[in-house]
């Protein structure tokens, strides 16, 4: 898995990426149909339309001193960092804007590289595009 913040969202970064441990993860994305309320040219009613794309799910990682800045600051924003020896970093919640980031989830034995857009790593939200067999960066 690989992640990095994004400036505009839902728009991937050329460069950034942190290559990130984890368990596992549940990272995909849907794009149910929805029931059309209009009727069609006799008593049947037209076909479903495509609801919005929307790219969810979980990602157990570990507690490692690095990456979980990475996840802190997804999660909280950017810290306030202090000190010039050993660096004191406070996150604090309740941020009414947090940064997005894309993530990408690497399956090499299909070849198939996933890519997802999220708002937040607490009840993510955002697109998922799938990249085919075309590699992507990495960290």
């Amino acid at each position: 898995m690989a992640l990095a913040f994004e400036s505009v969202f839902g728009t991937a970064p050329e460069s950034g990426f942190h290559r990130m441990p984890f368990a596992s993860s549940t990272i995909g994305s849907e794009q149910p149909l929805l029931d059309s309320e209009l009727f069609g040219y006799g008593r049947d009613p037209l076909a479903p339309v495509k609801d919005a794309v929307t790219a969810d799910g979980d990602v157990v990682v570990p507690i490692d001193a690095e990456p979980w800045g990475v996840w802190l600051k997804s999660a909280f924003g950017s810290p306030t960092t202090t000190g010039s020896g050993p660096y004191t970093h406070d996150f604090r919640s309740g941020s009414w804007t947090l940064p997005s980031m894309a993530i990408e989830t690497a399956m090499p034995d299909v070849p198939h590289f996933a890519m997802a857009s999220a708002a937040s790593s607490i009840g993510s939200a955002g697109r998922c595009s799938d990249r085919g067999s075309s590699p992507q960066r990495s960290a």
